[in-house]
């Protein structure tokens, strides 16, 4: 029979023993975990990008294309051709280019209606609002080498569909000011004969609205008449300007959603082609008035459908010389581009993009995708392409990112574009229009200028351009 001690002896060899191999294993555990802080620490040291991609700010560029430097070539997609692989050394070579040569934005301005606008709203003067030499000079020292002139027609819009010799004075005078700014131009008629700037977004049936609204251009052969003749006015004054490098011969056609509410352009074009409803049986008349005075200024061609790209395919080609065929770019419109300030809507994310109740992924690659037709159609007819309307308000999660892919893929396509839009400084204005006034920031209360990751994508893809008036060929022999 053991004694007390013995057995108490036993039990502590027993526990001695226990606690030697609890901590044996918990050294090696230790070393283990050592081992992983190590191996993590060489690994976040090499990349750096745990934290910072887990905790990365929504509103940063943070996609493959914002690494792209301002002298690091892009590769563009675009197919070989010899035709578009030249130097540049004319007007149409900005456009003809494998490479993107014009990368600006869209400035807006319509006729002023005191009546409508009041005293001070859009300025005193017959054009509005006003733009100042300072307005454009902010767009060149951000980098902009191009401006797309969004504007009234040089007729008027109501019978006898006559010169407008204040409109006309007044485009001379934008154009000198971008020139001044050392930019290039291109010019875009909103209105003109039978077509009034209510089009865009008026309310034909709004009482305060009706009589302004003036959409008669789609019935009236005169009006398309006027149109025609208005345009060869145009080009025969503004062929010898070096800075004009595009005609766009009307901006958004639109008959079949004013019209006949009509949104897809399969139903449109079984019902109305070849009617003067149609903007194929239009255009091609413009071009040939254009081309009976000017051969050289290239012009650019849009689709009914206000430009959308799905519309694109159903342009009729046009066999002119120095054609560019061009789109608008807004899609999602209601779901994400266009969203009220409280929308929580973002880029990239998941939401139902093609109302059919179910999510869907927003992202790049959906952006490429929706790109396709525009790509397609420069293959397919051995064109050039551009996207002249692009944008998204300023407020919307994510439109740093949105805006830097979209111009990353239009950089890979090798295309032009220019957004919507660079507004003016007018006071009475921009307090009131100014979702797309980039340069006040997301915050949709704001209404002065702030730095922000959206003006920093801008000011990045801006960086890139390097030809402008002053370093331009056929400029410079202008000049001399």
């Amino acid at each position: 029979m053991k004694t007390f001690q013995q057995t108490q002896n036993r039990y502590c060899i027993i526990i001695i023993f226990l606690l030697f191999t609890l901590i044996l294993g918990a050294c090696d555990a230790i070393e283990d975990i050592c081992d992983e802080i190590s191996s993590a620490s060489d690994n976040y040291d090499r990349q750096g990008e745990w934290d910072e991609q887990e905790n990365v700010d929504p509103g940063m560029p943070e996609t493959q294309d914002a690494e792209i430097s301002p002298t690091e070539p892009v590769t563009s997609d675009r197919p070989i051709n010899p035709e578009f692989n030249r130097e540049i050394t004319s007007k149409w070579d900005l456009w003809a280019s494998d490479s993107t040569q014009l990368r600006g934005a869209n400035i807006w301005q319509a006729l002023v209606l005191p009546d409508l606008d009041g005293p001070t709203f859009k300025g005193s003067g017959h054009v509005g609002p006003p733009f100042t030499q300072d307005d454009f000079y902010a767009m060149a020292q951000l980098g902009a080498n191009y401006v797309t002139i969004s504007g009234p027609g040089l007729f008027s819009e109501e019978p006898p569909f006559v010169l407008d010799m204040a409109v006309v004075e007044h485009l001379d005078g934008l154009l000198e000011m971008i020139a001044n700014a050392d930019m290039f131009a291109t010019i875009s008629f909103r209105t003109g004969p039978g077509r009034s700037e209510c089009t865009f977004w008026c309310d034909p049936y709004d009482p305060e609205y009706m009589p302004y609204f003036n959409d008669t251009l789609w019935e009236d052969r005169t009006a398309q008449d006027a149109w025609v003749e208005m345009w060869a006015f145009a080009a025969e004054r503004y062929r010898d300007n070096p800075i004009v490098i595009g005609y766009k011969l009307m901006v958004e056609p639109n008959a079949a959603s004013v019209y006949f509410d009509i949104w897809e352009p399969e139903e449109f074009y079984s019902a109305y082609a070849g009617s003067t409803y149609d903007w194929n049986q239009l255009h091609p008349r413009i071009i040939a008035a254009i081309r009976s005075v000017d051969s050289n200024t290239p012009i650019l061609v849009n689709a009914e459908g206000y430009s959308a790209i799905e519309w694109l395919p159903y342009v009729e080609i046009v066999d002119e010389s120095n054609i560019v065929y061009i789109a608008h770019q807004y899609h999602p419109y209601e779901q994400y581009t266009h969203q009220y300030p409280d929308g929580r809507n973002a880029y990239p994310g998941q939401f139902d993009l093609d109302w059919d109740g179910q999510p869907d992924d927003f992202n790049r690659q959906w952006l490429q995708e929706l790109l396709g037709p525009l790509r397609e159609f420069a293959q397919t007819h051995n064109v050039p392409v551009a996207v002249d309307e692009f944008g998204v308000v300023r407020w919307v999660p994510g439109a740093a990112v949105y805006m830097n892919d979209l111009m990353g893929l239009f950089e890979q396509q090798g295309i032009n574009y220019s957004f919507w839009e660079w507004s003016t400084s007018w006071h009475e204005f921009e307090e009131e229009v100014h979702a797309m006034n980039y340069r006040f920031g997301p915050d949709p209360d704001n209404r002065s200028l702030v730095e922000s990751d959206l003006l920093n994508v801008i000011r990045h893809y801006w960086s890139l351009n390097n030809l402008r008036p002053s370093n331009a060929p056929w400029v410079i022999g202008h000049s001399e």
